[in-house]
């Protein structure tokens, strides 16, 4: 197992029990994390600290339970991409959701450099909708 494939799953291990201080550091100072456009979070964040704000704090205030878990892992050198399915409630609504998604996660020096995640929006925007 690569030492890239190893700080991917326990970054989603990290993310299961809530520890956002372990994932915030898996990132590098300058990461872009890219939102799939037409998404509640879409667009890019740069840097820990937007990523934190943009998209962790809006999902930890905004939803139960959300989860991001993986089923599958495919590993290439710098590139690791998960596979995997999304589930939460939204607070406002009460309404639930699952999706899948695909993850395309980028490291240099055992520190993420950019995320891109791939997803079906409309799904995830569903339970926002009153």
């Amino acid at each position: 197992m690569s030492n890239n494939l190893d700080v991917i799953r326990n970054l989603y291990q990290a993310f299961a029990v809530g520890d956002i201080p372990a994932v915030l550091a898996a990132l590098s100072p300058n990461v872009h994390w890219t939102e799939a456009e037409g998404g509640p979070y879409g667009g890019v964040s740069t840097g820990p600290n937007a990523v934190l704000e943009n998209v962790f704090m809006k999902l930890g205030g905004e939803w139960d339970g959300f989860s991001a878990v993986p089923s599958e892992f495919v590993a290439d050198g710098p590139t690791v991409v998960a596979l995997g399915e999304y589930s939460g409630t939204y607070k406002a609504t009460g309404k639930s959701f699952k999706a899948p998604f695909a993850h395309v996660w980028k490291l240099d020096g055992g520190k993420i450099t950019s995320f891109h995640q791939h997803t079906d929006t409309a799904v995830h925007l569903r339970p926002m909708q009153p």
